[in-house]
């Protein structure tokens, strides 16, 4: 035979030889001793015997010693049930070594994965309350004053009206951004996709952001003059990813530095879009979770920048969910550079050629 016998077998088989060979001995010693010695019959016999040995043996370990490990199996959840029940039963031992360490091995990922999740569940339940708790905590604290009566000064109550209702203006602002996140997450957002200059969004940005950038005394710059770059996408999404790169950039950024973006026409009819900042930069180790909910480098100073923690991670499925990517790379002490990929268009409409040339 080409293969081998499985294990069981040869086990079955050379149990059965022995029991053969030890009762074949004592029938053909009763026969000498009767002096009727009859080879053939004790042929006869040695064949039944062999057959019949070797076929209760391999039964008894078919159906009673695997079905016994299997059920040990099953009481502690190691294998799945599902995909060991639709099989045939088999006790070969090396099978069920393979089954036991492939299920164990899944077992242990899947383990693994949980224990992930849940210390990602409890980091994002912790910083959702911490982010909710301070101006929950600031507008209370206001309005409880105020019921109290103490405050008769119009213009000091005024006050804490107007310092009330920025806490509630910020809670909409959280609110508003988880709401955005399980959207994409979910995709139940959806995109509209149209033809717009890139370069124009990018300037919208610019002189949106000027009066922040001037306060940390960083310019907004071109790195070059670039003719007109078209691409499509959702308008008004990649409006809010390039503000939130660019604010970041601005929170980030040394006093007196630059923020500059750059375009490189990649292969495919793609374009990449860049931004990039000689601020503080990001720690190596932080890199990774730079895309998480609510995570902050800087645990005080980003707070004080305000801010609802998200706008990375907003950004990060806004990309994805145009099935394009984002990427970041930065070195502690020097600066960082925020990049995306969007594709480029081929069709515009004279409208949009004459709307572009008048810029």
């Amino acid at each position: 035979m080409s293969k081998k016998l499985k294990r069981s077998y040869k086990f079955a088989l050379n149990t059965s030889s022995y029991i053969t060979i030890f009762l074949s001995s004592l029938i053909a010693l009763y026969e000498y001793i009767k002096l009727e010695i009859d080879p053939v019959s004790i042929f006869i016999f040695a064949l039944l015997c062999l057959l019949f040995s070797f076929l209760i043996i391999q039964l008894r370990i078919e159906f009673f010693i695997y079905k016994r490990v299997k059920s040990i199996y099953d009481s502690v959840s190691i294998l799945d049930q599902t995909a060991v029940g639709n099989q045939r039963v088999t006790s070969d031992i090396k099978t069920l070594t393979e089954e036991v360490e492939r299920f164990a091995k899944g077992k242990k990922l899947e383990i693994e994965t949980l224990k992930v999740r849940e210390n990602y569940r409890k980091e994002f339940i912790g910083n959702v309350s911490h982010e909710l708790r301070t101006p929950l905590f600031t507008v209370q604290g206001y309005i409880l004053t105020l019921l109290d009566g103490a405050i008769k000064d119009k213009k000091v109550r005024k006050k804490y009206l107007s310092r009330a209702s920025k806490g509630v203006d910020r809670l909409i602002y959280i609110v508003k951004d988880l709401d955005m996140i399980t959207k994409l997450e979910t995709g139940d957002l959806n995109l509209y996709i149209e033809t717009f200059n890139i370069l124009e969004l990018t300037q919208n940005a610019f002189d949106l952001l000027e009066m922040k950038s001037n306060k940390r005394e960083i310019s907004l710059t071109f790195d070059k003059d670039y003719p007109l770059t078209f691409v499509k996408a959702d308008k008004e999404r990649i409006q809010q990813v390039i503000t939130n790169l660019i604010v970041n950039s601005i929170k980030y950024g040394k006093k007196g530095g630059t923020s500059e973006i750059s375009l490189e026409q990649l292969e495919g009819g793609k374009v990449m879009f860049r931004v990039t900042d000689n601020g503080e930069g990001i720690e190596k180790e932080n890199i990774p979770r730079l895309f998480e909910r609510f995570f902050r480098v800087d645990k005080t100073g980003s707070r004080r920048e305000g801010g609802s923690g998200l706008g990375l991670s907003i950004v990060k499925h806004i990309i994805e969910a145009h099935n394009e990517q984002i990427f970041v790379e930065s070195v502690y002490g020097i600066g960082s550079e925020f990049s995306f990929t969007l594709p480029m268009s081929d069709e515009m409409s004279e409208e949009e050629i004459e709307d572009a040339r008048q810029l």
